[in-house]
């Protein structure tokens, strides 16, 4: 097991990146190209174009997810918690507890944004933020590179529950009333929307927690700096955001 744990390492980290590429990329198309594209179609071209366009496309997106959480989560086990490659002693029920809170989340974030909305919902999910990472590292003796990956743990474990909990069953009925030549239900595309765009928002600093998590200039700042990290990636995806609306991305 000591001589295949390194090429399960080696393997799971390819398949882990590869998929997370196909993910990511696809997220990205479908929020600053796709939304945008969409809007100037008229009836008949949606129906034509969109029950052809979304399904092939939203496979890939799907199964891009499952498989980056999947061997996320293994690598995880396998670098920081008690499997093969550990790094760092966790002592005590650290590991076990920091497994706990990355499940634990979605269900805090579901219920959170359910209830809330707005500004207020922001702020709460950006206090949580903080209080999550202060807490791995000064209550369960994280350092700042296990904490920075398991924040990123946090991040895509959330992005994928939204993928396959909230996004693709609504896009799934609104695909099929697109087809039917009918308008879908108001309340699927304002759901898939929102869950895509707080996607959108994870993704930025989550691909900073996967590539700089003991290497970064933030690294001797603690817990503080992953909180401007995650503040930093939410303006730069909020501008993305603005210039993909503008005219400027249409032009040649």
């Amino acid at each position: 097991m000591e001589t295949l744990s390194p090429w399960l390492n080696d393997i799971f980290r390819w398949a882990h990146v590869v998929a997370g590429v196909l993910w990511i990329g696809l997220l990205y198309f479908f929020n600053w190209v796709n939304a945008q594209v969409v809007t100037q179609l008229d009836a008949e071209t949606k129906q034509k174009v969109l029950p052809q366009l979304l399904p092939r496309t939203l496979y890939f997106f799907r199964w891009g997810a499952a498989f980056t959480w999947i061997t996320g989560l293994l690598l995880l086990h396998m670098v920081y918690h008690q499997g093969f490659m550990k790094t760092e002693d966790l002592a005590g029920n650290a590991a076990l507890i920091g497994l706990v809170i990355v499940l634990l989340t979605p269900v805090l974030y579901d219920i959170l944004w359910k209830s809330l909305s707005g500004m207020t919902a922001v702020g709460i999910s950006f206090a949580g933020v903080a209080a999550i990472v202060w807490f791995l590292q000064e209550n369960l003796g994280y350092s700042y590179g296990t904490t920075t990956i398991h924040l990123g743990a946090i991040f895509g474990t959330i992005m994928a529950f939204n993928v396959w909990m909230r996004i693709w069953p609504a896009q799934r009925k609104i695909i099929a009333a697109t087809a039917a030549g009918e308008a879908p239900d108001a309340a699927l595309p304002a759901l898939a929307g929102l869950r895509s765009k707080h996607n959108t928002y994870m993704s930025v600093p989550l691909i900073y927690t996967m590539v700089v998590q003991h290497h970064g200039a933030l690294n001797g700042h603690g817990w503080q700096g992953l909180l401007i990290v995650v503040a930093i990636g939410w303006f730069i995806t909020c501008w993305v955001y603005k210039k993909s609306a503008s005219p400027a991305a249409a032009a040649y």
